[in-house]
């Protein structure tokens, strides 16, 4: 009679004795599956995502050790969509002028222009200086409330310029 050795996919394994067993298998596992682009930091992270499972013996450590990394990519999958979707989100709320043509930009500038002085400080300030009422406020040496009402003006006076 000829004794077997069992299949290693089928040994109980404790997750400290994993790495030294298993790590060239996993780090050429992860590299064939998903590439070698980002297969060390993919790595590194299914063992930090083993350390729960200190306490406990897993059956099938090559299968459980894949299972970690499939859970994973499809985490940075999703967060990359989910990302992409944000910043086209983003890029939609910008103002339709930063895009435009020649012909719209100079439109814009007139309408700039055609603001009275202290709204287009605050008007300029906000939209092209990215600073906040606080800020603008404390630049001009006028109150934040009134910042907020010049913008309001800004604003109204831009959009009836654009109706026209």
């Amino acid at each position: 009679m000829t004794s077997r050795s069992p299949n290693p996919q089928s040994e109980i394994s404790e997750p400290r004795g994993l790495y030294d067993q298993y790590s060239s298998w996993l780090r050429m596992a992860v590299t064939k599956r998903y590439g070698s682009q980002d297969a060390d930091d993919l790595v590194q992270d299914i063992w930090v995502k083993l350390v729960p499972y200190e306490s406990q013996a897993i059956r099938h450590p090559r299968a459980f050790l894949l299972r970690i990394a499939s859970n994973l990519i499809a985490d940075r999958i999703r967060r990359r969509t989910r990302s992409d979707r944000w910043q086209e989100q983003q890029a939609a709320l910008q103002p339709s002028w930063e895009m435009a043509g020649q012909s719209d930009e100079l439109l814009v500038k007139q309408v700039i222009l055609s603001l009275p002085q202290p709204l287009r400080d605050v008007f300029v300030l906000s939209r092209f200086g990215g600073l906040t009422n606080d800020q603008i406020a404390e630049q001009l040496g006028i109150r934040p409330k009134t910042v907020e009402w010049r913008m309001t003006k800004a604003l109204a006076h831009c959009a009836a310029q654009f109706r026209r």
